[in-house]
C-alpha cells in the first residue's frame, strides 16, 4: 500500500512540474511573439505627396513635402503602430519641381503666409475599432477630422489617400488669394481663373520590426 502511494505521489509531482514547464514554455513563446510583432516607423522613409487642381478643365498640379517630424510609436500590428501618431510638416519643405523656382514661394507666400499659424501643418492619425483611419489635421488655425483610406502592402507598407476639403479647414480666403497670384496660370481655354479648392493626399509609410 505504501509502494502505490509513493508511486501515486510521484506521478503527482511529475504532472505538477511538467504542467508547470508547459505553461512557462507558453507564456515565453507568446512573449517572444508579441516582442517579434512590435513595429514602428522608419521615420526617413515616410513620403507626403499631394495633388491641387487648377482651370475648369481640373488640370492636376504635383507637389510634396520633404520634412516629415514624426513622434515614434509602436504597436503589434502596422496600422497599430500608427495609432496616436502626432506629426507636423513644415510648409518651408514644399517642393513642386517647377522648373522656373518661382511657384514654390509663391504658393508659400499667397496661400500659407496668408492663414493663420500655419508655419507647421500638424495632425494625429486615429484608428478606431473597426480599423478605419483618419487624421485630426491642424490648418489655417482649425482642427478638423481627414479620412483616410489605407492599403497594406508586404506587411511593412502603408499607403494612405484622402482628399482634402480646404473650406472645412476655413481657408478659403488663402485659395482666393493664391488664385489671384496666379491669375493667368490658372486659366484655362474658357478665360476662366480658377483654383479647385479639394486636394488628393496621399501619403507612404515603411515599418520594421523590433
Amino acid at each position: 500500500m505504501k509502494k502505490i502511494q509513493v508511486l501515486l505521489l510521484g506521478l503527482i509531482l511529475i504532472t505538477s512540474y511538467n504542467c508547470k514547464d508547459a505553461k512557462k514554455e507558453a507564456k515565453e513563446a507568446n512573449e517572444e511573439t508579441e516582442l517579434a510583432e512590435m513595429y514602428s516607423i522608419v521615420s526617413d522613409s515616410t513620403a507626403i505627396s499631394f495633388t491641387a487642381y487648377k482651370t475648369s478643365a481640373k488640370a492636376p498640379v504635383g507637389g510634396k513635402f520633404t520634412k516629415i517630424n514624426l513622434e515614434a510609436t509602436s504597436g503589434s500590428s502596422p496600422i497599430e503602430a500608427l495609432n496616436d501618431l502626432q506629426f507636423s510638416i513644415p510648409v518651408s519643405s514644399l517642393f513642386t519641381n517647377d522648373a522656373t523656382g518661382t511657384r514654390d514661394p509663391k504658393i508659400i507666400a499667397f496661400f500659407f503666409d496668408v492663414m493663420d499659424n500655419t508655419e507647421l501643418i500638424s495632425g494625429t492619425f486615429s484608428i478606431d475599432a473597426d480599423n478605419k483611419c483618419s487624421v485630426d489635421l491642424k490648418l489655417n488655425g482649425v482642427s478638423a477630422v481627414l479620412p483616410l483610406d489605407y492599403e497594406v502592402t508586404n506587411d511593412n507598407h502603408i499607403t494612405f489617400k484622402g482628399t482634402l476639403n480646404l473650406e472645412h479647414w476655413n481657408a478659403l480666403d488663402a485659395l482666393a488669394s493664391l488664385n489671384k497670384a496666379c491669375g493667368i496660370l490658372h486659366t484655362g481655354d474658357d478665360g476662366v481663373s480658377k483654383t479647385w479648392n479639394d486636394v488628393a493626399i496621399e501619403a507612404s509609410v515603411y515599418l520594421e520590426k523590433k
